[in-house]
């Protein structure tokens, strides 16, 4: 089944099941309010959605409205945690070169993991407020997923079968601010604005045979300003989503509602581009000495979609956002925090 959240004035949105073709929308009311509750009841949600589901892809579904993807929040608007891993190596070796640190120890054999806020995501078309071009705007393609109770000291493979939804998802960057938050020790965080993620996220059912050993065996094409920027494909990473999770969870439990990214797709082969403005810099670096793209201005915007290949359906919809000066910081005191 495939699971989106609207706009209704609440942090939390409101729940609909949307159909196969990403046409039509059902309101899931009855059964969850919105996605985090439905998490926390899967075992009883889950089957029920699955029946609205059929319904709706059947055309029997009576309260079926459209789907705009416009009016989406991202499908999981907060939770209680995001952690983002590094799983294509070859884009963490790329990063080394780029930013001159030294090989992370057991890099090969451990992944690499940073906590992220996950109070404040973004919904796939909304306008990406940031406050500075000279921070180095770089946009990253990822998928996730979503998962339910874990406990600690979970296997991969056991880990494999907590999760409950899967994600496609940018995670932004502010390029000039990384060194040094990396640098201190204590890992990233002015250099991670919130995360966007495309509006749909689905069962793994839902994806058949691209959805296999853990990974997401899709290509994820990448517009920059109308231009094809890369369209790795998510097969090539190296740690799998089971050994994600259980890194995760190495010594704690993960709540049901918890997001557990892949890092940056990216791909040995250079003829299928990048996902992210970072790695091509490091590239043109090795092949020409010097970079020649530079990073996100204002008004750009990027696109970004899961594939089996060109022309094809993306099954979690699209992301599509424009990069925005930020509004200026308003006074506070009235429990907002907007202008």
């Amino acid at each position: 089944m495939k699971l989106a959240t609207l706009r209704n004035g609440t942090p939390d949105g409101r729940l609909v099941v949307v159909s196969r073709d990403l046409q039509q929308a059902v309101p899931a009311d009855a059964i969850a309010p919105h996605l985090l509750q439905a998490l926390a009841d899967w075992p009883d949600a889950a089957p029920r959605l699955a029946q609205l589901s059929d319904q709706l892809n059947a055309g029997l579904a009576p309260d079926a409205i459209p789907f705009v993807p416009a009016d989406c929040m991202a499908p999981l608007p907060r939770s209680f945690q995001w952690c983002d891993g590094s799983a294509f190596l070859n884009h963490g070796r790329l990063m080394e070169r780029a930013f001159g640190t030294p090989p992370i120890p057991q890099f090969d054999t451990v992944p690499v993991m940073y906590q992220g806020a996950a109070d404040d995501f973004l919904g796939p078309c909304e306008d990406v407020p940031l406050p500075d071009e000279a921070l180095g705007i770089d946009f990253e393609g990822e998928f996730g997923v979503i998962v339910g109770p874990v406990p600690m000291g979970v296997t991969p493979a056991a880990a494999l079968g907590a999760v409950r939804l899967l994600v496609q998802l940018n995670d932004w960057s502010l390029r000039a601010l990384g060194p040094r938050e990396m640098q201190s020790g204590f890992g990233f965080l002015q250099a991670k604005p919130s995360t966007s993620f495309a509006p749909v996220a689905v069962t793994p059912d839902e994806l058949g045979p691209h959805w296999q050993d853990g990974r997401v065996h899709l290509e994820l094409e990448v517009h920059w300003n109308g231009e094809a920027f890369g369209h790795p494909h998510g097969a090539e990473m190296n740690f799998h989503f089971g050994e994600l999770i259980a890194h995760a969870a190495r010594t704690r439990r993960l709540s049901a509602g918890t997001l557990i990214g892949s890092g940056t797709v990216s791909n040995a082969g250079r003829d299928v581009g990048s996902t992210c403005i970072a790695e091509r810099r490091v590239i043109e670096m090795l092949e020409h000495g010097a970079p020649r793209t530079g990073f996100m201005r204002f008004g750009d915007r990027v696109r970004m979609r899961a594939r089996t290949a060109p022309g094809d359906q993306a099954p979690f919809g699209v992301i599509d956002q424009r990069v925005v000066l930020a509004a200026p910081v308003a006074d506070v005191a009235d429990g907002t925090g907007r202008p």
